[in-house]
């Protein structure tokens, strides 16, 4: 009994001995882990803001008047004012708002967008876990040798035993010289790009569900019209005929009409196509395949133009458009991975320890005498090795190529909006005036109507008056809806609201 107590006592001491040394290493490995905060390379700084206060060569007008039509008054804009984020509330359409969040929910190209960024989040953290912390690990293994003392030139018959082993092992690589923290600094970086391009991809559809929604209007309305004149056409093709069968007028004259209600009769196949496709389009923006028909009907009087815009100084611009800030993750990154190519030329220090027990027998693999343990330190420096700096070279012209590119991204981004703001003045003039036309010819409608019901005017003139009637109001109508759509761009431009 008093020796098996020995023997207990002694395997206790054995095992606490041996924890109590591992446990000293550990906290030296932990001291330096606390302690290696060196971090080579360039830290990241945002590229500074434009330094211009504005968009176009000479000043916009501020109020963007035009005469008041069925999309509402005349627009201002009022700059430094916050965009909502859910901007296409502005145009008082509660379908098409119905829609775009539809579309935001089952679009596959947001799925698609939002599958990638979680890769992106977990690559990250698969990354963090391997370099941030120890490798702990064990293992439980067994195996059966065959000893022949004849190949050390010994006497003796050979000898067959099992071998059992049980350890815990623990690795860490010291970050000397941080390009572990560089690398995850380029992951997170790549992490925010994908981020901001599924915020991008996000403010796109939602664009391109309105121009298209627009678009549809707008084609229905001229369709209809279109269809209008051709019917009024035919019916002054006929009395030109019947005029020439009486002899007031030339067999020219009929040619002329003739030509006139063929081309009109033209547009019509091409204006249901374009309806089509806009249809199509409009579904597959939503999620749904284009025959399966559960999309809304808009029409341009659901529509109305927002009274104000609000406009960004172009220093808040680069930090809301998610183009700027895509460019900038990049920039981001590929400063991070110039730090890892500059910190691969530092020295590297490992550590590996394990802790375990050894035994020819399962019954005696925790007994006394059967524990192990090992530590081992390896720091390794590169001495010659050509391709490290050529390494550092190529991260250094990737850095600089995308700083380039985020220049090019903030350049274009500025043209964009001076383009969308002289697209929404020069929209304005023109809206006026076709408004003001519109307005003339249904004067001269209701004039020659009343000269037709007092016999001052034929019938024929009467038709005539209706085809300019309805030609203003198809000018109107691409008008409006084109003032619509560069309401959109000019949203789109600022960013959505989306940052």
């Amino acid at each position: 009994m008093k020796r098996q107590a020995k023997a207990v006592i002694s395997n206790k001491m054995s095992h606490e001995y041996c924890i109590n040394i591992m446990a000293r290493y550990l906290l030296i490995v932990f001291c330096a882990i606390l302690f290696t905060g060196c971090t080579v390379g360039p830290n990241f700084k945002r590229p500074d803001p434009p330094e211009v206060s504005g968009y176009t060569l000479t000043p916009l007008d501020a109020n963007l008047v035009s005469s008041p039509t069925t999309l509402g008054e005349a627009q201002s804009i009022i700059n430094g004012k916050t965009l909502m984020k859910n901007w296409w509330e502005a145009l008082g359409n509660q379908e098409l708002s119905r829609l775009i969040q539809d579309a935001l929910e089952h679009n596959p190209t947001l799925a698609a967008a939002e599958a990638t960024l979680l890769q992106a989040q977990e690559l990250y953290a698969a990354q963090a876990g391997s370099t941030l912390y120890p490798q702990l690990s064990g293992s439980l293994g067994a195996q059966r040798q065959r000893f022949n003392p004849g190949a050390l030139g010994q006497a003796g018959e050979a000898r067959e035993f099992s071998l059992y082993n049980a350890s815990v092992d623990i690795r860490y690589t010291f970050d000397l010289a941080g390009g572990n923290r560089r690398a995850l600094e380029a992951l997170s970086a790549q992490s925010d790009y994908r981020q901001i391009e599924l915020e991008g991809a996000r403010l796109t559809l939602a664009a391109n569900i309105v121009t298209t929604a627009v678009t549809q209007a707008s084609l229905e309305r001229q369709f209809d019209i279109t269809n209008n004149i051709l019917k009024l056409q035919e019916k002054q093709l006929e009395l030109t005929r019947e005029r020439i069968r009486l002899g007031n007028g030339e067999p020219a004259d009929e040619s002329a009409l003739q030509t006139e209600v063929e081309r009109t009769r033209a547009k019509l196949p091409l204006l249901r196509d374009q309806i089509q496709q806009n249809e199509h389009l409009l579904a597959v923006l939503v999620g749904d395949a284009p025959g399966q028909g559960h999309l809304p009907k808009f029409c341009l009087e659901d529509f109305r133009l927002p009274s104000t815009l609000p406009l960004l100084i172009p220093s808040e611009l680069v930090r809301s458009r998610p183009d700027i800030l895509a460019a900038e993750a990049l920039l981001h990154a590929a400063n991070a991975e110039y730090g890892v190519a500059i910190a691969k030329m530092y020295p590297q220090l490992n550590l590996s320890a394990d802790l375990g027990s050894q035994a020819l027998t399962t019954g005696a693999l925790f007994g006394p005498g059967s524990a192990v343990w090992s530590l081992v330190g390896q720091l390794t420096q590169p001495l010659f090795n050509q391709g490290l700096p050529a390494e550092k070279r190529a991260a250094l012209a990737a850095f600089h190529a995308a700083a380039a590119n985020y220049q090019s991204v903030v350049l274009e981004a500025l043209r964009n909006v001076a383009d969308v703001l002289r697209a929404l003045e020069n929209d304005s003039e023109r809206l006026k005036a076709l408004a003001a036309a519109d307005l003339a010819s249904q004067r001269s409608l209701e004039s020659s109507q009343r000269r037709y019901r007092l016999g001052a005017a034929s019938f024929y003139d009467l038709i005539v008056a209706q085809q300019q009637r309805l030609q203003t109001e198809l000018d109107l109508t691409e008008g409006q809806a084109k003032r619509l759509v560069n309401t959109v761009a000019f949203y789109q431009a600022m960013g959505g609201g989306v940052f």
